[in-house]
């Protein structure tokens, strides 16, 4: 249209004093009150408290606003206000003369004012971290406000606003000059103009109607949720309201989103989801939507740096440039192409275009099959984290090569294991191409016809008219091309604005393929973004966009392409339906982590890796004690299943081996073994060992704690998180002393050494009763509670009080023994006590299902008077290497002493976060057996229990995998594999830092 900077400006806004807001309050709406500025780009906006104890805000408006306008504002209020009831709306009030629009005077100057009712809620104002459902909830606050208001009818204004997308080129071309960074300037110039020219194809398909104009992160008003995060639940501020295409509400909506803390482009995605499924997008109104983005935060940019300009001394304006710059350079981080496809994906539309079919075979001498490299999560060839060296890559290639003699290729499509590196959760994993190595030099040919250019010494592009680009690189022979030219000054490989380049038919030579000697292999890569090259790999959260635009390449020269089982699985549709599967086949009471959890695949030493590479460093997995993928665990029971695997009642040597040497590690008296599968056999079968030597059944357990599934196990099993109905289901035989918890329990802090004399006079009643206890049990260091040591003397006091009663003491170590304290290798060894029988499984096995009941031979012998004991896999010979092999590995790899080391370099780092997150209410345990309490309030100790779960899902996406524990689920559980490093540990305390700190 050719608009000049005069046509976008607003005059600077007169100073409205406090006596001035007072006047216009009394004298045009007969309140009186105290009045706040709220600050406001181009207008003056005040939160008025009156005298009566009511709430309002009044907005004096610029001087270029007409009042028909405001008028109109008011107007579309109340028409959203009837026809979404639920939505929280600012209210007008009518003045003294009844009119909603009132004028007064500031210093010779008209201005036209209102006065609203308060909105209940707070606005995001600032970058914290938005989770995905609060971006949905304000994808779909705007796909409510985009619908109700389609049915609104009100005149258009003769003059041109800022704010209507539908002028924003024209905004940028008027206001960049202003702009003091020329740099900036251009870029924001050049990113606008690209996007205007894809929207002008698209604009006859975009409906106009009447829409807010700014529905933005600080224009809704949000009630925090129960875990703290702010949900949207209303919209303020009307004064962009105008016509303007339907779908520039969402592009408003979503430019909003990208300035917070750990926003990318993906991040949109949830409020695309939610306006669609609100007020449909049409196909027109989704490939317009990014360039809307890209346009949005262009006039952000430079509405700023001019606002600031004209307004020196406003500092609302000031504070936005940071945010808006941030914006920018978020929106035209992806291509639009890729966005476009992203998007479709998004809303169901996506249908991925197939390349170009070929005219002429791209490698017409390559004789012989094509080997298939495969680099997935799954690849058998990456085993012992041979994926995180350098090389790998060319290593199984040239291996693969040296079998094959012909060729050897990578797979497009495919999520790489050797792209995936550990604190790297957003590593580019995704090949967008196929690298080729072949065994003798072989001749690549033109599949079409196009524009062949050599972007590089080693590498051609050839374009077709329709926009293709096959991009070649290490390609050698390029010299020998007649008329070759080098890219054009400005452009590059796989750019379709490049001038110049030689028209070549199909079948024209592109050089050759060559093997080297140093491993390199020949790039080949189909792609159609036009403003810039394709990267060669990229994140996975875009992978429906890239994969549209960057199809296989492979069939340019194989006839068939392999279909690419890693492709999407990680969080996309085939996770979705193998989440589906397994809630159809396996028993939903056996839970899975997390809403939406990442299929995992692989594991290796303290690191999970889904199916599309991304990385989680594990925190939670005190099963796999020295790691995951340990190479001499597996070797071990690799060769022992070649061997032999059978039921402990044949004779053979390992058995033997494993009973010596868990008796060797326990104090002497405990000599004798029981080998069974799990924990809860080993405390199942504990209790009635206990049972069995004293002649009657009540036990006495302790509150909060967890032992296991089986009846005796369950029964002494007190948790209210493992089981809501816990206290009220226990069998009478079951007495259950207090919690003996020193930070939240009834006895606190020093007061918590009342809780040893006061389960001792318990058991005494008891037994004073006639109900003496066969056994008592607990474990050493409270788990279930948090990672939390008993009170000093607690199992002293309890163990004599048991024993004088004639009962056992038994010792659950099932998650607390074998080194995890760092200063002990068994629990109870804290306490200075030693029990009469110990359960142990889960870190024994290192995740392979084992465990053991290690009490007196005497104790043993008493079981004789139940019958025989048998467990078919306890003490298999599979089974008894497995777990002579992780008590080898944890004496040779030292995990105990890094436990303690490492482990108290963790905590360290955790009190110091208790020191600056008052969320953080203790820090519990030792070793690698820790606990991080959050509470809503450090005197209540409130559990912060919606918060805890909510930090847990922020952390998986900071590539951090951590649980809730406790009967009150505000406990970070933290019992990673014992050959955690610092490095790791460092990574943890970094990403719960962020976490607390941004927002979850």
């Amino acid at each position: 249209m050719g608009f000049s900077a005069a046509d976008w400006r607003v005059p600077a806004m007169v100073a409205v004093d406090d006596a001035a807001v007072a006047a216009a309050l009394w004298e045009r709406f007969g309140v009186r009150g105290a009045a706040r500025d709220l600050g406001s780009q181009q207008d003056r906006n005040y939160r008025v408290r009156t005298e009566s104890g009511g709430d309002h805000v009044l907005k004096v408006a610029n001087p270029v606003t007409d009042p028909a306008t405001l008028r109109a504002q008011v107007t579309a209020a109340e028409h959203l206000a009837t026809a979404d009831p639920t939505l929280r709306l600012p209210r007008a009030r009518a003045g003294v003369d009844g009119d909603f629009v009132q004028r007064i005077t500031v210093d010779g100057v008209a201005l036209h004012c209102r006065l609203f009712d308060y909105v209940p809620g707070e606005p995001i104002m600032d970058s914290r971290y938005l989770a995905p459902r609060v971006v949905a909830r304000l994808g779909e606050l705007a796909g409510r406000t985009t619908a109700s208001l389609a049915g609104l009818d009100m005149p258009d204004t003769d003059r041109p606003r800022l704010w209507d997308l539908r002028n924003a080129a024209d905004v940028v071309e008027a206001l960049a000059p202003f702009m003091t960074d020329t740099a900036r300037a251009e870029r924001v110039v050049r990113e606008a103009r690209e996007a205007h020219a894809r929207l002008r194809s698209l604009e006859a398909g975009l409906p106009v109607q009447v829409i807010h104009g700014d529905l933005t992160d600080n224009n809704v008003v949000c009630e925090p949720g129960p875990d703290g995060r702010p949900m949207p639940v209303g919209v303020i501020d009307f004064g962009d309201l105008g016509h303007g295409w339907a779908v520039a509400e969402l592009a408003v909506a979503c430019a909003s989103v990208l300035h917070h803390h750990g926003s990318t482009p993906a991040s949109v995605l949830p409020a695309v989801r939610a306006f669609h499924a609100v007020r449909p997008l049409a196909g027109p109104e989704v490939d317009a939507l990014w360039p809307l983005v890209v346009l949005r935060t262009a006039v952000l940019v430079v509405s700023g740096q001019y606002d600031v300009l004209q307004d020196p001394g406003n500092e609302y304006a000031e504070t936005a440039l940071d945010r808006e710059w941030a914006m920018f350079e978020a929106a035209v981080s992806v291509p639009v192409e890729v966005m476009a496809a992203q998007l479709r994906s998004a809303v169901g539309h996506f249908a991925p275009p197939g390349p170009p079919a070929a005219e002429h075979p791209l490698l017409p001498d390559l004789v012989g099959g094509v080997e298939t490299l495969d680099l997935s999560v799954s690849s058998s060839a990456l085993h012992e984290g041979r994926w995180l060296d350098a090389g790998a890559e060319d290593a199984l290639a040239a291996g693969a090569l040296e079998r094959n003699r012909t060729a050897v290729r990578t797979r497009h499509g495919e999520y790489r294991l050797t792209r995936s590196r550990p604190g790297e959760p957003d590593a580019a994993t995704l090949a967008l191409g196929t690298e080729l190595r072949v065994a003798v030099p072989t001749a690549l040919r033109a599949p079409w016809s196009g524009s062949l250019v050599r972007h590089s010494p080693d590498g051609v592009t050839l374009r077709t008219e329709d926009g293709w680009s096959l991009v070649l690189d290490g390609i050698d022979g390029l010299d020998a091309i007649e008329g070759l030219d080098a890219e054009a000054e400005g452009g590059s490989a796989g750019t379709a604005h490049s001038a110049g380049g030689r028209t070549v038919p199909a079948g024209a030579p592109l050089g050759t393929v060559a093997p080297h000697t140093d491993g390199a292999a020949a790039h080949l890569q189909l792609s159609r973004p036009a403003d810039r090259p394709a990267p060669r790999t990229v994140p996975p959260d875009l992978a429906d966009g890239w994969l549209a635009v960057c199809p296989d390449p492979a069939a340019l020269f194989e006839p068939v392409v392999p279909v690419v089982p890693a492709a999407r699985t990680g969080s996309g549709p085939a996770a979705a339906s193998l989440l589906e599967r397994r809630d159809r086949s396996f028993a939903a009471v056996q839970e899975h982590y997390f809403d939406a959890p990442p299929r995992v695949e692989r594991g290796w030493r303290e690191h999970l890796v889904d199916t599309e590479g991304r990385c989680y460093l594990d925190m939670l997995n005190n099963v796999t004690i020295l790691g995951h993928g340990h190479p001499g665990l597996s070797e071990a029971v690799h060769q022992q299943w070649q061997r032999l695997n059978t039921n402990s009642r044949f004779h053979y040597e390992s058995v033997v081996s494993l009973s010596e040497r868990l008796a060797g590690l326990l104090p002497d008296g405990l000599d004798t073994v029981f080998l069974v599968n799990s924990g809860s056999e080993a405390v199942d079968l504990a209790l009635r060992l206990a049972w069995a030597a004293a002649g009657r059944q009540d036990v006495v357990a302790v509150g909060e704690a967890y032992h296991g599934w089986t009846y005796a196990s369950d029964a002494v099993s007190t948790s209210i998180a493992d089981n809501p109905g816990a206290l009220a289901s226990r069998p009478d035989w079951v007495h259950v002393l207090p919690a003996p918890n020193s930070y939240r329990g009834s006895h606190r802090g020093p007061d918590a050494e009342r809780y040893g004399p006061l389960a001792a006079d318990s058991i005494r009643e008891l037994a004073r009763s006639g109900r003496p206890p066969a056994a008592f049990i607990c474990e050493p260091y409270y788990g279930n509670a948090g990672g939390m040591a008993l009170p000093d003397g607690y199992l002293r006091q309890v163990y004599e009080a048991t024993r004088a009663a004639g009962g056992l003491c038994v010792a659950d170590e099932v998650q607390v023994g074998y080194g995890r304290l760092g200063s002990h290798f068994w629990g109870f060894e804290q306490q200075g006590v030693v029990p009469d029988i110990v359960t142990v499984a889960k870190a024994m096995g290192n995740g392979h299902p084992l465990g053991a009941v290690i009490t007196s031979k005497e104790i043993a012998d008493t079981y004789r008077s139940q019958g025989y004991f048998f467990s078919s896999a306890g003490g298999s010979p599979v089974s008894s290497v497995v777990g002579l092999t992780v008590l080898d590995a944890l004496r040779d790899e030292g995990l105990q002493e890094n436990a303690r080391i490492v482990g108290g370099h963790l905590r360290d780092r955790l009190l110091e976060l208790a020191g600056r997150h008052p969320l953080i209410g203790a820090v519990h345990g030792t070793g690698l057996y820790l606990g991080v309490e959050f509470v809503r309030d450090r005197q209540t100790l409130e559990p912060a229990a919606e918060e805890t779960a909510a930090i847990c899902e922020r952390l998986r996406e900071l590539g951090v995998v951590v649980q809730p524990t406790s009967d009150r689920l505000c406990v970070l559980k933290i019992k990673p594999p014992l050959c955690l490093t610092r490095e790791s540990a460092d990574r943890f305390a970094a990403a719960l830092d962020d976490t607390l700190t941004h927002g979850w």
